[in-house]
């Protein structure tokens, strides 16, 4: 899947489970469109789909095993790899640790790691 394609996909994603999860009425800044969406954060979505992907690849599908909690802790790391990458200096919440995440935003990564996982294995 090109980068862009897989970009998409984390970002539709990730604002559809918010929409799900988050408490209340999330933040404009959360559900913005794809076209709205600040190119370093579309660079860094499609290299967390890329890395989710190679993942599921090099385990030869095994990853699927992992426990849903484990799925989510792999991208919510990803991502903040890529907030050090993209930010000298990023904001705590940026890259907080998953003990110290919202539990929305546990399921919504956890989501994006079954969608990507789903979109991995329908274009095997």
């Amino acid at each position: 899947m090109p980068q862009t394609d897989g970009a998409r996909l984390f970002r539709e994603t990730w604002i559809a489970s918010v929409r799900k999860h988050y408490p209340g009425e999330p933040k404009a800044g959360y559900v913005i469109p794809w076209d709205e969406t600040p190119a370093w954060e579309r660079q860094a979505a499609g290299a967390v789909h890329d890395q989710v992907s190679q993942f599921l690849r090099v385990s030869d599908g095994h990853a699927s095993r992992l426990s849903r909690e484990q799925k989510g802790r792999f991208v919510a790391t990803c991502w903040t790899a890529q907030m050090y990458k993209h930010f000298e200096d990023p904001k705590p919440g940026y890259v907080a640790d998953w003990s110290d995440l919202p539990d929305w935003q546990r399921e919504t990564d956890a989501d994006i790691f079954v969608a990507i996982e789903e979109s991995t294995a329908a274009h095997n």
